[in-house]
């Protein structure tokens, strides 16, 4: 194999499932690109796992504690600017939230730590992303309370606050596959 082949492979590969890294970086693709960066797995070992008291700020000054949400079943999802899955994601997830509306809460959670906390909501703002929130975690803790390897990562909860799957990698979230998984409980 020719060295050059080896790097695309690896390159390839390392964009299949998610983000690992951390930076100040800018993303890797456009926003709104699609192709083959989307791919993950579900995973319904933490099912039934209680929603962490965590808190989050925006760039306003509000607050969002985790463990208040209850009444409305939840996405949390955990990205970052410079994750090229993250980004291809993000419309999808968008229209999700515009889908369901009231039935479906959509917490996005920025996991990036360079650029301040404006830049989450900013970057959403700038690309037409009306629907998902730009909640900053600088300190990791959701990555760390969820021990997510990789980003995006994406937490499903129930009503009631409990964990019923999460979804490591990116993800088109339009698809049919959304609906069956979003009805499980």
């Amino acid at each position: 194999m020719s060295r050059a082949f080896t790097l695309a492979l690896v390159l390839g590969f390392s964009l299949l499932g998610g983000c690992d890294r951390k930076s100040g970086e800018a993303a890797q693709p456009a926003p709104g690109a699609s192709g083959g960066a989307l791919a993950g797995a579900i995973d319904r070992s933490h099912r039934h796992s209680a929603i962490p008291g965590l808190s989050f700020h925006d760039a306003a000054g509000h607050t969002l504690h985790l463990s208040a949400i209850r009444g409305t079943p939840t996405l949390v999802n955990l990205w970052a600017t410079w994750c090229a899955p993250c980004i291809i994601e993000l419309p999808q997830l968008d229209a999700l939230a515009a889908k369901t509306g009231a039935g479906l809460r959509i917490v996005t959670i920025s996991e990036d730590l360079a650029g301040g906390s404006a830049k989450p909501g900013e970057f959403l703002a700038q690309h037409g992303y009306r629907h998902l929130p730009g909640w900053l975690d600088p300190d990791d803790a959701a990555s760390d309370a969820f021990k997510a390897p990789t980003l995006p990562m994406t937490i499903y909860f129930d009503a009631s606050g409990h964990e019923v799957w999460r979804y490591a990698g990116g993800r088109d979230w339009t698809d049919a596959g959304t609906k069956r998984m979003l009805a499980e409980s």
